[in-house]
Parts: C-alpha cells; structure tokens; sequence
C-alpha cells in the first residue's frame, strides 16, 4: 500500500508540473504574440504520464476488492454495528409484506 500511495504522490506532482507548464507556454506565447493552439507534445506526455499514474494509485491504494453478489462468503453478516441508536426496527416497512428467503452464514 505504501508503494501505491507513493506513487499516487508521484503522479499529482507530474499533473502539477503539467499545468505549471501549460501556464508558461501560455505566457510565451502572448509575450510572442501568438495563438495558443494547445500545449506542447511533452506536456501532453506529462498529462498521460499522471494521468496512468494516478489511476493506478487510484486502483491499488484502497485494497483488495469484495464481491457484490448476495450469495457470496465475503457478504456474510459478522455482527451488529457499535452505535445501536440509529437502529430503528419500527418504521413503515412493515406495511409491505416480507417475502425474503435470504441464508445467514454463521
């Protein structure tokens, strides 16, 4: 995890130097009295550069990803959460009719 928040660091750092770039190409080019057209070639590999950085700082930092489906192992009910306050079990749900075959592991 630490690699993958380096080099996340990494990447904002080559995204920042990117736009400082754009920045002073602009400048250039007013003090030249020309059009600016778009940032040059190596600033726009600059951008590609964190852009792949950065996504995949993105993808690795947060950890290993779970499944969504319902019957999975991973999805089982372990225990009731801390702060029971905000627990409510006398709500309008129970106007509907509870129709649920779900399989609590334990």
């Amino acid at each position: 995890m630490r690699l993958g928040f380096l080099v996340g660091v990494f990447g904002v750092l080559v995204l920042a130097h990117a736009a400082i770039s754009t920045i002073q190409y602009r400048g250039l080019l007013k003090i030249m009295e020309e059009e600016f057209s778009g940032p040059p070639v190596n600033v726009m590999v600059e951008l590609l550069l964190g852009l792949v950085l950065c996504m995949w700082a993105a993808l690795t930092v947060p950890g290993k990803f779970l499944s969504i489906h319902p019957h999975s192992e991973e999805n089982r009910i372990v225990s009731l959460p801390v702060n029971l306050d905000f627990v409510i079990f006398n709500h309008r749900g129970r106007a509907f009719p509870v129709v649920t075959k779900l399989k609590l592991n334990h």
